[in-house]
């Protein structure tokens, strides 16, 4: 299939036994994908206050906090990689799926990323680059999304797609657990949030172009 048929995020481990038995067990017991979901952001909000917690946190309290934000983050795309299985691989699709499978990853987004910001206090500059952080990467969906309605066509490309995203700050909080254990302010969180500023105004880029091209391709 070619990248702008995709309708449907490609992820590599939606191919794996282990989730796919997940995915069976979870629609053996009745789980609903929309409350999946939704407990993407519980997640999120989890590990977004473990973050703000560090400020004041002790030494040892931070290094768990960072680590546990780190755990938090991949457990949100557990939930969204599920969600999408349960719902198409385990017939459970419902009408207001899209909205659920859209809305709890943009509050998920702002409020890890503006956490982040907060969760800093290595720079004056850390509170703003969370919040520009967290409007791009808002910004990325909505385009994608834009341009789904207008080409049929969804364009997942990064380099700073929400899978991405994570990753990075995943790396980043386990980097600053060690800073923490190591008595150092955690200063490789600003360092995250400006990589993922730069990395979604180049997935806008990116995106913007490839719905462009799909607008202007000869019909017929």
């Amino acid at each position: 299939m070619s990248r702008a048929g995709l309708t449907r995020r490609p992820i590599r481990s939606r191919e794996s036994r282990w989730a796919a038995a997940a995915a069976a067990w979870l629609t053996r017991i009745g789980a609903r994908p929309n409350v999946i979901s939704a407990l993407s952001v519980v997640f999120a909000a989890a590990a977004g206050t473990s973050l703000l917690l560090t400020r004041s946190a002790p030494t040892g309290w931070r290094v768990a906090l960072f680590a546990a934000a780190a755990l938090g983050f991949q457990l949100r795309l557990l939930c969204n990689l599920l969600d999408g299985m349960v719902a198409i691989e385990g017939g459970r699709k419902t009408r207001s799926g899209e909205l659920f499978n859209e809305l709890p990853d943009r509050l998920s987004d702002v409020l890890i990323l503006v956490c982040a910001g907060y969760a800093s206090t290595a720079t004056a500059w850390s509170e703003a680059l969370g919040w520009a952080a967290a409007v791009l990467a808002v910004l990325t969906a909505y385009v994608r999304a834009f341009g789904a309605s207008l080409t049929g066509a969804q364009h997942f490309v990064g380099p700073m797609a929400k899978a991405h995203r994570m990753a990075v700050m995943t790396g980043a909080c386990l980097i600053a657990a060690l800073q923490a254990w190591l008595g150092a302010a955690p200063s490789v969180l600003p360092l995250a949030l400006a990589l993922i500023v730069v990395g979604c105004l180049v997935t806008l880029v990116r995106r913007t172009r490839l719905i462009l091209a799909d607008l202007e391709a000869p019909r017929g």
